[in-house]
């Protein structure tokens, strides 16, 4: 049997001044759904397509529960997080394929 992957991630806009927190099976394509501004909600009304930092996992409900951890942060802990995997803040959308 095939693992499934699951991941949490964070986004901004390209200001870096919203972030955004999710959870999805697919990355890739997650990330051109953000992109190219299809899914209603949030991310799209504050145009957070920059991938910022990311965490994969085989367990849904972990990665679930890490979702809520990180959204419940205050946004200082969130920065800290992208800083330590992500210095330069760089867009980590071209790294997924």
């Amino acid at each position: 049997m095939e693992e499934k992957n699951y991941f949490v991630y964070i986004i901004a806009n390209v200001t870096g001044k919203v972030l955004y927190v999710g959870m999805t099976n697919n990355l890739q394509r997650r990330m051109v759904e953000h992109r190219s501004g299809s899914i209603a909600g949030f991310a799209q009304k504050y145009r957070c397509i920059r991938l910022l930092h990311y965490e994969v996992g085989q367990d849904a409900y972990s990665i679930i529960e890490r979702e809520k951890e990180i959204k419940s942060w205050r946004r200082e802990k969130k920065e800290i997080l992208i800083q330590v995997y992500n210095p330069e803040r760089k867009d980590l959308f071209e790294t997924l394929w």
